[in-house]
């Protein structure tokens, strides 16, 4: 493993995605019972989205969500996946991140977007044109109240403030940790390299079919950096990706055929009209895992996945995956749980001193059974010798 992989971040990005027809209070119980077995198992964070319509992903406030599920968990670290700036004034959302910052002590992340719904800005009246710009002139905002050094007066075309200051600061020392999603466009990663911040790419890019690979979109985002005096660090990059396990490849696949069916051809193409891939529903998965969309496996196979994503990238620090709603409540658990036993480990440096330790001895065993013998022997020699 290289240096960049020896402390990788593990998480979760739920926007999260339930089908139409279900019991929607149910679904939502699901998604914090998760994040409560994701603390349980030791994962880092949890990033929960912001949308208005669509009828799948049915979170509307991440940061009401968050708070519930703080009060559930104690270890795991809550982000907004993402606060949708052009639908909010942006102090407010400084506002609500700042109080969520000091009530969780410290384990909140403000993760940010334009807005990937196309029906939600619809409603909202927003431009699509837009939509961008309005995310760079609210994050600037919001960056500058979070550093609080100075009010912050601006105007433009749809918010207004006048020496503007936080009466709370940030709990988390400077501040709290803030993320710039990235999913097809440079947008995000020129934003994140523009105010110095860290990046969550959402898809995976396809060679010949994305605009920008991987390795593109992070050397847009440190050469922007280096042009507004910002630094980025690789360490910080989190990459989303489709994943599920089991303990044979076999069983991992066939435990999410229909549902892996359906979110793409229902929700994705049905719903918001996105290409998906010219195959029948039952053969989504495999055509998701043959173009390196998805990981679906065994750990092994995990554990190969993150290698092609590490080579892909060129190296980045933190792996979330993307919580569907596609198996079985057990058979879901079961997944994160193996990605907690048997992939985490050799990514954080935990096996480290235990793989270590087992080659020493393995390497020792016969020159350590003889010394056992002798003694046994020794042992055995003496008491025959003192029962005569």
């Amino acid at each position: 493993m290289t240096a960049l992989t020896d402390n990788m971040t593990f998480g979760t990005f739920m926007a999260p995605f339930h089908r139409v027809g279900e019991n929607p209070t149910l679904a939502l119980e699901r998604d914090l019972e998760l994040i409560e077995w994701l603390d349980d198992l030791g994962f880092d964070e949890a990033w929960i989205g912001e949308h208005h319509s669509g009828g799948w992903e049915t979170i509307a406030s991440p940061e009401v969500f968050i708070a519930t599920a703080a009060g559930r968990t104690r270890h795991i670290r809550l982000g907004t996946g993402v606060v949708s700036l052009p639908y909010h004034h942006p102090y407010m959302v400084a506002n609500r991140m700042v109080l969520l910052d000091h009530l969780t002590r410290g384990r909140v992340m403000l993760g940010v977007g334009p807005g990937a719904l196309a029906s939600d800005a619809n409603m909202f009246c927003i431009d699509p044109e837009r939509q961008r710009e309005m995310m760079d002139e609210s994050l600037g905002v919001i960056m500058q109240l979070l550093d609080g050094s100075e009010p912050v007066t601006c105007e433009t075309d749809w918010f207004k403030l006048k020496d503007a200051t936080l009466q709370l600061r940030p709990y988390q020392k400077p501040t709290l940790p803030v993320a710039v999603a990235s999913v097809q466009s440079p947008a995000g990663v020129l934003l994140a390299g523009k105010h110095g911040v860290s990046v969550i790419s959402l898809s995976v890019p396809r060679d010949a079919i994305r605009s920008t690979s991987l390795k593109d979109q992070w050397s847009i985002a440190e050469e922007t950096a280096a042009e507004h005096g910002q630094t980025v660090r690789r360490e910080d990059w989190r990459l989303s990706v489709g994943c599920h396990l089991a303990e044979t490849r076999e069983q991992a696949f066939e435990d999410i055929r229909v549902g892996a069916g359906r979110v793409v051809t229902e929700y994705t193409g049905g719903t918001n009209g996105n290409p998906i891939p010219d195959v029948p529903a039952h053969e989504v998965v495999d055509y998701m895992v043959e173009h390196n969309q998805w990981i679906v496996g065994t750990p092994d196979d995990c554990i190969a996945g993150i290698e092609r994503l590490q080579e892909a990238s060129g190296g980045f620090g933190g792996l979330l995956l993307r919580a569907e709603d596609w198996a079985p409540r057990d058979k879901l658990h079961r997944s994160y749980e193996l990605m907690a036993r048997y992939v985490m480990p050799r990514y954080q440096g935990s096996l480290t001193g235990i793989i270590d330790s087992q080659q020493r001895s393995a390497s020792m065993k016969d020159a350590l059974q003889a010394n056992r013998r002798a003694g046994l022997k020794r042992a055995t020699d003496s008491y025959l010798a003192g029962s005569r």
